[in-house]
């Protein structure tokens, strides 16, 4: 399993590093292969996984939906091709693309690039896949603005995005649009340093704030937790209301997910009705 810097895993601080000794990866839906970053779930509360396919081709997918309250894709190697319920015909997620997947929407992986590897975050940790054998993709209609559980289908192209000044000096981000589509439950961003900076946090109000390393280095000091050093595919979850201090080499890449307090508090799936417009 990853370091846990807590005696508390359900609540606490927790550091994820690839290649250590006890990070095992395991064979899940599909054939894909998966690696759990948070160790715990936190309770039950959230997963987020390392998923990876070695070998490319097609997938031996099939329609299918999951009862979660979110769930969110970040493409960080290769690609893959993907079709989704009223979202228009099959597309190419590629390496720095995301998408938000809301409740219960019918989808299917295609095929993969070998080597293809995405982060996926969710809520609940547990959830449930169900087959669709009698929808069949993509269906006639577009219907972009199409609601699933109060949730919206949204599609972020890491070609197409703009950078902004990010909540920390010295940092600059791109939205993923995550935050709009869930309307406030959960935000996405990519992170990025062009020098070497230090910035410091007193600790978010609500909620959780998950971190996956893309590239180069992190060094985070939690307050009465240490300081640690992230390198690539490395990942943390900082609590909420902790302090923390981020110290950034030049060339830093990452993943912030941020998931609000109405998530965090969840720990099974609720239905909802979204009938079709």
């Amino acid at each position: 399993m990853p370091e846990i810097s807590t005696d508390s895993p359900e609540e606490g601080f927790v550091i994820s590093r690839q290649g250590a000794a006890n990070d095992a990866w395991y064979v899940g839906r599909a054939g894909m292969q998966y690696r759990d970053l948070i160790p715990g779930r936190l309770g039950g509360r959230f997963i987020a996984s390392h998923i990876r396919i070695p070998d490319g081709g097609e997938t031996p997918d099939y329609v299918h939906y999951h009862k979660a309250l979110f769930q969110m894709i970040y493409c960080k190697e290769g690609w893959a091709r993907l079709v989704y319920e009223d979202q228009g015909p099959p597309f190419a997620l590629e390496a720095g693309d995301c998408v938000l997947q809301p409740p219960e929407i019918r989808h299917r992986v295609l095929e993969s690039s070998a080597g293809l590897e995405v982060i996926e975050v969710a809520c609940p940790a547990e959830y449930e896949t169900c087959a669709d054998h009698e929808m069949r993709l993509p269906t006639p209609e577009v219907l972009p603005e199409r609601l699933f559980g109060g949730q919206r289908f949204a599609l972020h192209r890491a070609r197409e995005a703009s950078w902004a000044p990010w909540r920390l000096d010295g940092f600059v981000a791109r939205d993923t649009g995550v935050a709009a589509a869930t309307k406030g439950l959960a935000a996405a961003r990519v992170v990025k340093s062009k020098s070497a900076i230090t910035a410091t946090d007193g600790g978010r109000a609500g909620g959780l704030l998950f971190l996956f390393i893309l590239q180069g280095a992190l060094w985070i000091d939690g307050r009465g937790q240490g300081n640690h050093q992230l390198l690539a595919g490395a990942s943390c979850v900082i609590p909420e209301r902790m302090g923390y201090t981020l110290r950034a080499g030049a060339g830093l890449e990452m993943l912030e997910v941020c998931l609000s307090d109405e998530l965090s508090l969840s720990s099974s799936y609720q239905p909802k009705a979204y009938p079709r417009p």
